[in-house]
């Protein structure tokens, strides 16, 4: 007897026909597959969103030790910071951030008899706080290094100066009008009291007389100080390149706060 396809019983396959469906079950190995997808979908979502929590707690790390830093360092401009390492949100826990980089640029020296201005700070920090003061930020150790451009320090100065003709060396140029100008050459150091000394001078060219020696006397004979950097940071070396004077310091214990700069 005929009996029409309706009527029988389909397993383990897919039939449409009559107005009906019939879709077989996922086999055991298809549900795991599933299963899987939808766990790393889940983990992949809780890692991002995760992430993304880490990058806000930082970005809140980073604005607060630049505001420090621009409060107690008198930057017409915050400085950028980078907080390093992951995930940073433990590291706000535990009150201390393992690593954090700084840069800033044209810090002033108001209120100095040769003020000279720092041109580019860059510091890394070890072990900078999270807790006290909001306008404070304090380090465990920390490196820094202050570039001096050559028309900051010719203006500290008073005298036009330049790259030297030998490394660690800078060349100094007094001019007067009706005397002429006499370039001379002084080795560039690292003084006491963070101060750069010019030592070793040396006649270049033109002829060194004497309202033109007085003026290079002023300008060379006593040591600068540089005393716009964090207190807690020592001057270790200085050195010269094409665009200016590189002060290289170091610190420990260092305190950025208002009237944080060295006297």
């Amino acid at each position: 007897m005929y009996q029409s396809h309706s009527d029988e019983e389909y397993v383990g396959e897919a039939y449409y026909g009559d107005g009906s469906v019939y879709a077989s079950p996922p086999t055991r190995t298809r549900r795991r597959m599933i299963i899987a997808a939808a766990s790393l979908v889940a983990l992949v979502a809780l890692l991002v969103g995760g992430v993304a929590v880490d990058r806000i707690a930082a970005v809140r790390a980073e604005s607060r030790t630049a505001k420090a830093f621009q409060d107690g360092m008198g930057t017409a401009a915050p400085p950028s910071v980078h907080v390093r390492g992951f995930p940073v949100l433990n590291q706000l826990a535990a009150g201390s951030l393992d690593h954090v980089d700084l840069t800033a640029h044209d810090i002033p020296a108001d209120g100095t008899t040769r003020p000279l201005p720092v041109t580019k700070l860059t510091v890394g920090m070890d072990g900078l706080k999270t807790s006290g003061s909001a306008d404070e930020a304090h380090a465990d150790s920390v490196t820094a290094t202050a570039f001096l451009s050559y028309a900051d320090v010719s203006s500290a100065l008073g005298v036009q100066v330049s790259q030297g003709d030998e490394s660690g060396r800078v060349d100094a140029t007094a001019s007067l009008p009706l005397v002429g100008d006499v370039t001379v050459s002084a080795a560039v150091s690292a003084a006491d009291g963070n101060s750069i000394a010019f030592t070793d001078v040396r006649a270049e060219q033109g002829e060194l007389l004497p309202p033109l020696k007085a003026l290079l006397d002023k300008a060379l004979d006593e040591p600068i100080p540089l005393q716009n950097v964090p207190e807690g940071l020592r001057l270790r070396s200085v050195t010269t390149n094409e665009d200016g004077i590189d002060a290289r310091f170091t610190g420990r214990s260092v305190t950025f706060h208002p009237d944080s700069s060295s006297a």
